[in-house]
């Protein structure tokens, strides 16, 4: 497991060592980042106090882009000014110092960077944009704005487990018949009441290796949002709350 750098006292958001060691200003955030809400609604989702802690962690919140994400892999490509980038849930840009931004409150928030060629990708994924390959349309983003899947650096934030993640129709047939049976069992296995317990994280993985991602360069502390309702919002659990994952190009 990967482990997770806390800043405040509780926790207002996370950053992950490898990135930050590499210089990429990021932010994931727990439920005590104040002044964070949701994309969906029709003002900024963020207000003076996000912009106030995330620049502790060097984001500039008044240029940060944001979609409203609808479970697709569809792609805002190359992004060079902030605010709603449509209805996407995959972003990139080669713009240094504008922040991207990808919600969850379960799903997984994957960021992807490129030092070298300065590309930057974000992507939200949950089971659908697992089956639709969110995380391998954030591959081809990053590498059509110059980047190596090989160099790529990708971190994958707090999210649903499969401690607690618990599917049956539609996701089984969906899963089937994106993946084969053979492959997607391998990401799932029986739980106690007959349904079955699904690891997005090891499908999310496997998929990027696929995409040519280097395993080694992926950081995930595996830290499920289900597991830690003092510490994360999570839509299974019944918060309607947002996390946030954020960050920027050096």
């Amino acid at each position: 497991m990967t482990s997770l750098t806390a800043h405040g006292e509780p926790p207002r958001y996370f950053t992950f060592p490898a990135l930050a060691a590499a210089g990429l200003p990021h932010a994931s955030t727990t439920r005590h980042c104040p002044g964070v809400t949701s994309p969906s609604q029709p003002t900024s989702p963020f207000t003076s106090d996000a912009h106030e802690t995330l620049a502790a962690a060097g984001l500039d919140l008044a240029r940060v882009a944001y979609a409203r994400q609808v479970h697709g892999a569809d792609v805002a490509h190359g992004l060079t000014r902030g605010g709603v980038a449509g209805a996407v849930d995959v972003l990139s840009t080669a713009e240094r110092g504008m922040p991207l931004a990808v919600f969850t409150a379960d799903c997984l928030a994957i960021t992807l960077w490129d030092a070298e060629s300065a590309a930057l990708a974000l992507a939200h994924v949950g089971w659908r944009g697992t089956v639709k390959r969110a995380q391998q349309s954030a591959v081809a983003a990053a590498t059509a704005l110059g980047a190596s899947p090989a160099r790529l650096r990708v971190a994958i934030g707090p999210s649903i487990g499969p401690c607690c993640y618990e599917v049956d129709e539609p996701v089984v047939s969906d899963f089937t018949h994106a993946f084969g049976e053979t492959r997607w069992r391998r990401w799932a296995r029986p739980s106690s009441n007959g349904r079955l317990l699904l690891d997005l994280w090891t499908a999310n993985e496997e998929l990027l290796a696929d995409a040519g991602v280097d395993p080694a360069r992926i950081e995930n502390p595996r830290l499920c949002t289900a597991c830690h309702p003092a510490l994360f919002y999570s839509y299974r659990k019944g918060n309607r709350g947002r996390l946030v994952t954020v960050a920027a190009l050096p």
